[in-house]
């Protein structure tokens, strides 16, 4: 447990007087009158156990914790947040579904609220009242939560992983500009390769970076695990293309991608071992924050990920949706709170504090202070907007979110970009997992 989030929001003065600098008295006077117009009166005696990733980003952390102290102290709510790593957010999510406690709301990845399709509240009641008054919700975000016209969840953010790469080991390898394509990209990293400045993608189990690249170059080729209707379609043409060439793209990386998970590619980009991968934000703000990475940092910069064969875009972006459970005794609170996450007052503060680590999914934040603050961080406003859902074409939902925690995309072309398998046996093993799991 995060030991500051716990203490500090328990304590709402503290952690409202801790976080001062960053929000200023005005949160607070905004939250109270909040609380009396708001059209959720959170109940008598409130308490609410919300379980959230870790955070990456420590001022984004330090934001959240002023939002829910404000939020404590204007609608008398207990609130008691604990933080969880990535991989450990769904089992212990699944495990509050079966059992019935231990949280009230979950904060989780991707598709989480299509896992409990019958133990969460509807909430179209806040989703309707945000996207009215905030422009809507970007396509992919409003598919990860709903479930025909029901919504199971509210997308908060989009975690946004991008190219981030250092533009003189580009311009060395012959490149002025980030490429837009595919063969562009291919030979970059040749390039790259040649010059010893190589770039790095993750093969082992990363569940953001590995899943983001992987499943952009299925895509891009037109390669889907399942189509429309989820009917099993991972043996094709295209998803033979696909492995191909990711097989080549490979062939030029840094050594040890099979074995990378979700922090490797951070150390060695930082170490100055790694000079182009996919990541969120975080690589640059950690070298912009040290002193002694002054010269990496004005060096590194981020790119949009270029335009397969099929002509538009296939991102696979880390959708963060919040659910609240049916066992709650205080649905009201639940509800008050989420929507009060995404208030103007607060989520501008909060983009801010994430320093572009989080990508808005209302529309209406397309015009946040936090993507002029730096001409680096624009590339990541674009995060929610050019999303596909993590189920790609097929529906979002339980079977989509067990493919993509079990990583069965990631392991085709593991297998086959190692060697371990050719192409057919690649995809068969694949075949077989996805019938499995769409019977």
């Amino acid at each position: 447990m995060n030991d500051l989030t716990r203490r500090s929001i328990i304590q709402g003065g503290t952690a409202l007087t801790a976080a001062g600098a960053l929000t200023g008295p005005a949160l607070l006077d905004f939250a109270k009158a909040w609380a009396q117009s708001s059209p959720w009166k959170a109940e008598k005696g409130a308490k609410l156990t919300v379980m959230r990733w870790k955070r990456f980003v420590p001022a984004e952390d330090d934001a959240f914790n002023a939002m829910v102290a404000a939020f404590k102290a204007a609608t008398g709510t207990d609130m008691n947040v604990f933080s969880e790593s990535f991989e450990d957010v769904q089992p212990k999510a699944s495990v509050a579904a079966n059992t019935g406690q231990g949280m009230d709301l979950a904060w989780g990845l991707h598709t989480l609220p299509q896992l409990f399709p019958t133990k969460v509240i509807e909430l179209n009641d806040v989703a309707d009242y945000l996207g009215k008054k905030y422009g809507g919700w970007t396509a992919a975000a409003e598919a990860t939560c709903k479930q025909g016209n029901k919504w199971l969840g509210i997308p908060v953010a989009t975690i946004g992983g991008y190219m981030t790469y250092r533009k003189s080991a580009v311009d060395k390898a012959g490149f002025s500009k980030f490429p837009t394509d595919f063969p562009g990209f291919l030979e970059m990293c040749k390039g790259m390769k040649k010059n010893n400045t190589p770039a790095g993608f993750a093969l082992g189990h990363a569940s953001g970076d590995a899943n983001a690249w992987l499943h952009w170059i299925l895509w891009g080729h037109g390669g889907y695990t399942v189509d429309k209707d989820d009917k099993v379609i991972i043996n094709s043409p295209e998803t033979v293309k696909a492995l191909e060439y990711a097989k080549a793209c490979s062939d030029n990386f840094i050594s040890g991608v099979a074995s990378w998970n979700d922090s490797s590619n951070n150390k060695a980009f930082l170490a100055g071992d790694l000079y182009c991968t996919s990541n969120g934000i975080s690589i640059y703000i950690a070298a912009k924050d040290d002193p002694a990475k002054k010269d990496m940092a004005e060096d590194i910069y981020h790119a949009l990920w270029p335009v397969g064969p099929v002509g538009h875009p296939t991102e696979l972006q880390l959708c963060v949706p919040i659910l609240a459970f049916k066992f709650t005794k205080y649905p009201n609170a639940a509800k008050a709170f989420i929507a009060f996450m995404l208030e103007k007052e607060n989520f501008d503060k909060w983009l801010s504090g994430a320093r572009g680590y989080l990508t808005h999914t209302l529309k209406a934040y397309d015009k946040s202070p936090i993507w002029t603050a730096d001409p680096k961080n624009e590339v990541f406003s674009h995060a929610s907007e050019r999303a596909l859902p993590a189920s790609g074409i097929g529906h979002p939902g339980e079977k989509a979110a067990t493919a993509i925690a079990d990583f069965l995309v990631v392991d085709m072309f593991a297998n086959y970009c190692t060697g371990r398998e050719d192409a057919k046996g690649a995809i068969s093993i694949t075949e077989r997992q996805l019938k499995r799991i769409y019977r």
